[in-house]
């Protein structure tokens, strides 16, 4: 029992930071349509800008915080006006390939700036073990659950009940219908990149919080994409159930059988549930007449 607790805890800790990656994934596919093969750079940079502010400037960690989620939307404003927007009527296949190129590009900044070696981050949150029945789970575990939540909570409420949140689903649902009331397309397509971006940023400074900040957070972020096949591309609900169910099945299969299958289980089940149901726990099937 005591190692179950354990493990669920890391499972639904690690899957709520899986939520918050794929959750910027999922913004953009649903507002523009495109697949981003750059989400875990995205990480990449949130944790590598929150480690700059935080260690190497020694600024307090909410004014790091800040300053990092002003890089990341200024991130995606760039990579959206003046990377994807030009590629606007292209073929999906183009699109793909530029987000691919994007990733690689991003991905050589970070490590020629900072280089390929770990780099410790002096812990956000305690690290001080709670004890649990016979065992203990460390407390930043259960506070990354506990800030993860509120972020996805605070997000759906956005999508859910502001004016922006609305105009987003709105266009994600019939780009057309919106264009007809007054919604401004291009500026929904700007703000769910900068959303993304941040959705990123927040994923990737908990993440380096639990272990360090090293070029291998864009590992973790490949994971982003057996989640939203599971949960679904278009569903943000699917995003967080995708999220915690990845995390806990790679934990459960770590403690129970072997850490190297725990690896590539993520990935097969995202082969079965493409065989089975290839949109997903709560995507939409849709029927196109060709």
């Amino acid at each position: 029992m005591t190692q179950f607790l354990v493990l669920l805890i890391y499972g639904l800790s690690e899957g709520a930071i899986l939520a918050l990656a794929a959750l910027g994934f999922v913004l953009i596919y649903k507002a523009t349509g495109v697949i981003n093969f750059a989400q875990g750079e995205f990480l990449l940079i949130g944790a590598y800008t929150f480690y700059t502010a935080f260690v190497i400037f020694q600024l307090p960690v909410v004014v790091a915080l800040l300053i990092g989620v002003v890089v990341a939307i200024i991130v995606g404003v760039l990579v959206e006006r003046l990377i994807l927007r030009p590629m606007v009527g292209q073929s999906h296949i183009s699109i793909i390939m530029v987000t691919i190129g994007l990733a690689a590009v991003l991905s050589s900044l970070v490590q020629m700036f900072f280089g390929t070696q770990p780099r410790a981050m002096p812990s956000i949150f305690p690290t001080a073990s709670i004890p649990i029945f016979d065992g203990a789970v460390p407390a930043n575990r259960l506070w990354v659950l506990a800030v993860a939540a509120v972020v996805l909570t605070l997000l759906t409420l956005f999508f859910q009940k502001s004016k922006h949140g609305i105009a987003m689903r709105s266009v994600a649902d019939d780009e057309q219908a919106a264009m007809t009331v007054g919604i401004s397309v291009r500026r929904i397509f700007t703000m769910s990149w900068g959303l993304a971006a941040v959705s990123a940023l927040v994923a990737g400074v908990l993440l380096a919080d639990l272990t360090t900040v090293e070029m291998g957070i864009v590992n973790f972020g490949l994971m982003v994409f057996p989640v939203v096949i599971l949960g679904g591309l278009d569903s943000v609900p699917g995003t967080i159930v995708g999220g915690l169910t990845i995390g806990l099945i790679t934990q459960f299969t770590s403690g129970y059988f072997d850490p190297g299958l725990a690896e590539i289980v993520p990935y097969i089940v995202l082969v079965l549930i493409l065989l089975v149901r290839p949109y997903g726990i709560f995507g939409e099937k849709r029927i196109e007449r060709v």
